[in-house]
């Protein structure tokens, strides 16, 4: 379970909670704003082009769409620019060729 070192969350009682429930904290370091920047990315990325565009009817569908978001066109399709404008899909083939390449 990922926080930001909020008192509520550092708290005993908080982390009791997540204990008991076999979870483990993940907090930003001290003073480090940029340790949750990629993940913030992300959910905002999700929001704004998926999430806020749609009226979902109840929960199941809602959860369809989201997993069809992340696994069709986040990954697949949708293009990155901090890896030279392609998908993760089409990024992480490239490496894995790469990769092989470079082992032979």
């Amino acid at each position: 379970m990922h926080s930001d070192r909020g008192s509520q969350y550092a708290s005993a009682h908080y982390q009791a909670l997540l204990a008991n429930h076999d979870l483990v904290c993940s907090m930003s370091r001290k003073g480090n704003c940029w340790d949750n920047a990629v993940a913030e990315r992300f959910f905002l990325n999700l929001k704004m082009e998926r999430v806020w565009q749609r009226k979902y009817a109840n929960h199941s569908e809602a959860k369809t769409d989201i997993t069809d978001y992340i696994l069709r066109f986040y990954n697949g399709e949708r293009l990155h620019s901090v890896l030279g404008n392609l998908s993760l899909s089409v990024f992480e083939q490239k490496m894995t060729a790469n990769n092989l390449l470079l082992c032979t």
